[in-house]
């Protein structure tokens, strides 16, 4: 394989122009909502979890679109931006609610010694869950991303407060002032929060993803209304592409014989996610694309299947 538009491998410095990333790939990141291409039914979905307010579970495979879902709800609806909590096997209830820094207050009164000053507010902040749940004009859009990567508690552990929209701070509950303003997740808006307790006024928009890997109790899922993301077709891979990426009439061609293999590896069976085939299509219509003799071996790099080492 001779591609090589950047690197080339022998040491020698060189100011290389590397060009225009991916859509997809500029920062800081944006998402422009009409980019996403809606399947038959998540419309629906989506609608029946604004109107009952109830999270909305979405399953599908990796690279589908499922987080994508909420960018275009919240803009089509104005929620503002999407607050994001990012699932592992370490996450916690607590954490996604609020987050309090003793050792810093302490320290903090250590130092100021004499003065007198006992303020908690600079040492604590709502999580992405908690600052979905304060009272605000409009609700906010929350995604609970790759809920199945939890503790198996997890999911158990968030029916309460889904089903109450509120939740206590102890910390601010045994304070001596009765609303104390707290800082939101991933902002700097201060909020009121009134005896240590945080009562939503509108349930917020809530997506929750999930790759298939586990099952969840009943009673979860009672609570939440359910998509499935359909497997990709040829027909939807070509409008994603061309959501994304402007494809010549000269480029078609080799662009379609792509997305063919593509589906037709899926439908073998192999582990595949959607953007690694707009990573693919990328690299074979770009300026600095691989000649016909190195690209295959460029293909074969970004669509390796995902579960092979």
């Amino acid at each position: 394989m001779t591609w090589s538009p950047f690197y080339v491998g022998d040491g020698h410095p060189r100011n290389v122009d590397l060009g225009a990333p991916p859509p997809w790939r500029t920062f800081p990141r944006q998402t422009p909502p009409h980019r996403f291409q809606p399947p038959p039914g998540l419309v629906e979905a989506v609608n029946a979890a604004l109107a009952l307010r109830r999270p909305l579970l979405l399953t599908g495979a990796p690279g589908s679109g499922k987080s994508t879902v909420i960018e275009q709800v919240a803009a089509e609806l104005t929620l503002g931006d999407v607050l994001r909590w990012h699932i592992t096997s370490r996450s916690t209830l607590a954490e996604a609610l609020y987050r309090y820094d003793a050792l810093g207050r302490i320290h903090a009164q250590r130092i100021e010694g004499n003065t007198g000053s006992d303020d908690i507010a600079p040492f604590l902040q709502m999580g992405p869950l908690g600052t979905a749940l304060l009272p605000t004009g409009r609700p906010r859009a929350l995604l609970i991303d790759e809920i199945d990567k939890s503790d198996l508690d997890l999911p158990s552990d968030l029916l309460d407060v889904l089903e109450r929209g509120e939740f206590e701070v102890p910390e601010l509950a045994r304070y001596r002032d009765d609303v104390v303003h707290v800082r939101e997740w991933g902002g700097e808006a201060h909020h009121p929060v009134t005896k240590g307790r945080v009562r939503c006024n509108g349930f917020p928009f809530i997506v929750m993803t999930s790759n298939g890997e586990r099952d969840f109790p009943a009673a979860f899922l009672r609570r939440c209304i359910r998509y499935t993301m359909p497997a990709p077709t040829v027909e939807s891979l070509h409008q994603i592409v061309a959501a994304h990426l402007e494809v010549s009439e000269e480029q078609s061609g080799s662009v379609d014989a792509v997305v063919t293999g593509f589906v037709e590896r899926l439908g073998a069976g192999e582990s595949l996610a959607v953007d690694q085939l707009l990573n693919a299509v990328h690299l074979l219509i770009g300026a600095d694309a691989p000649s016909e003799e190195d690209a295959r071996a460029v293909l074969d790099l970004v669509l390796n299947e995902l579960s092979r080492v």
